[in-house]
């Protein structure tokens, strides 16, 4: 049987629109989805705890830090002048440290090498003693050990014996002022000077920041850093050397360095250790320079001390169930992303920053399935959660598909792409 022209094209349209249909079909059914589109939104605020402010005095320079595992120093906050002002006898930290560096202390805990006390010394001790600076007494020809003549320039805030360390050390006064800034600079000090080894000189400067780190490094020399735990640490062989920088240790202060000039007014280093109801106490070093008098100081200092504290408690950065955005579907699907777990930590007088939120690429999902994370920055580093879903992101189902071949085809498309 011959087949006429009109029945050929109507066989081959026939043909064509079965083939489409049997293509068509099956892959709009079994295709890719598009991907769900992501919508951040900031969490509500009254699901973060508002942070307890860190308070430190606006006269004089101040700092306050954490004491790093490392031994450096993190700023938790500073307040009053940050520039460069006088540092007072804060600058026996240098000596000590300076000293340290270039003959440590023996790891053993013991006494060090003996320093002969000679006729520069004891002239020193006179001249200090006429001046009304604060000395221990020597005579000549005395012996005291290293770790005593350290004992006594930090403790006892003695002047001589600040000047007979630094002497001993790096054989002349000048000799030392040279070597201690030289190690400032290796060590990174950009803004401390020292002019002499006991703070008397104005000319010592830094800034209160810096005095803080110097507090730190303190704490993290070893030797240095038990006789700060044991001020009265003796042998047989010790010396008396009160410890007259000792200061509001009913507050849990651990007295650095205490003194007074007409230059700096009153200075003052410390240290405490906060626990903010964990089981991880951190130990912080603040510095206090520039003080019109003790009893401001006192009042600050324990106003710093208390603040901190209470800036070590745990808050709640982010709260489980608190939404950081919406999921939504060309098929008009929705469901929030909300955080699975609660994240606390200490706000060190800082409120947490602003939540950065990643989702990994979706089409369908169950409720409750992690997509993605959040993480908020804090002071004590980035803290996170897991997102999840608050419902279902389901398959919209074949009359959906069938309808919507454009949207199919692009995802198609976009998946071969990546």
């Amino acid at each position: 049987m011959s087949l006429s022209p009109g029945r050929i094209v109507g066989i081959a349209v026939g043909a064509v629109a079965i083939l489409a249909v049997g293509v068509y079909g099956p892959a709009m059914l079994l295709g890719p989805l598009p991907e769900a589109k992501v919508h951040v939104a900031a969490a509500d605020a009254k699901t973060q705890s508002e942070a307890p402010p860190i308070v430190l005095p606006e006269v004089g320079s101040s700092a306050l830090a954490l004491v790093d595992d490392d031994g450096g120093a993190s700023t938790l906050t500073t307040s009053g002048e940050t520039g460069v002002v006088p540092i007072g006898g804060a600058a026996k930290l240098v000596t000590v440290l300076a000293t340290l560096d270039a003959l440590p202390l023996p790891e053993d805990g013991g006494p060090g090498p003996s320093i002969k006390i000679g006729p520069a010394d004891y002239t020193g001790y006179l001249e200090h003693s006429k001046a009304g600076n604060r000395t221990l007494q020597v005579s000549p020809g005395d012996s005291w050990t290293e770790r005593d003549v350290v004992r006594a320039a930090l403790f006892a805030s003695s002047n001589n014996h600040a000047d007979t360390l630094a002497r001993w050390a790096f054989g002349s006064l000048d000799g030392y002022v040279d070597e201690a800034n030289a190690w400032l600079a290796e060590q990174g000090f950009e803004s401390t000077h020292v002019a002499d080894a006991t703070g008397l000189s104005a000319d010592n400067v830094g800034t209160a920041e810096e005095l803080a780190r110097l507090g730190a490094m303190a704490l993290a020399n070893p030797q240095l850093a038990a006789l700060v735990a044991d001020p009265e640490r003796s042998d047989p062989t010790s010396r008396n050397v009160p410890d007259v920088i000792a200061h509001l240790g009913d507050h849990g202060l651990r007295a650095l360095s205490r003194s007074y000039t007409d230059e700096a007014g009153v200075s003052f280093v410390f240290t405490t250790t906060v626990s903010g109801d964990t089981d991880d106490p951190r130990v912080v070093v603040g510095a206090m320079t520039m003080m019109p008098d003790y009893e401001t100081l006192d009042e600050a200092a324990v106003a710093a001390a208390e603040s901190v504290e209470a800036s070590a408690v745990p808050i709640t950065v982010i709260a489980a169930g608190a939404t950081y955005g919406t999921v939504e579907t060309a098929w008009g699907d929705r469901a929030e992303l909300v955080a699975r777990t609660e994240r606390t930590d200490a706000s060190w007088g800082s409120d947490p920053g602003e939540a950065s939120v990643v989702v990994e690429p979706f089409s369908t999902a169950t409720a409750g399935r992690a997509v993605g994370t959040v993480t908020v920055p804090t002071a004590s580093g980035d803290i996170g959660s897991e997102l999840e879903l608050s419902s279902d992101i389901d398959d919209p189902g074949p009359l959906w598909r069938l309808a919507n071949p454009f949207a199919l085809i692009d995802a198609f498309v976009s998946g071969q792409a990546g």
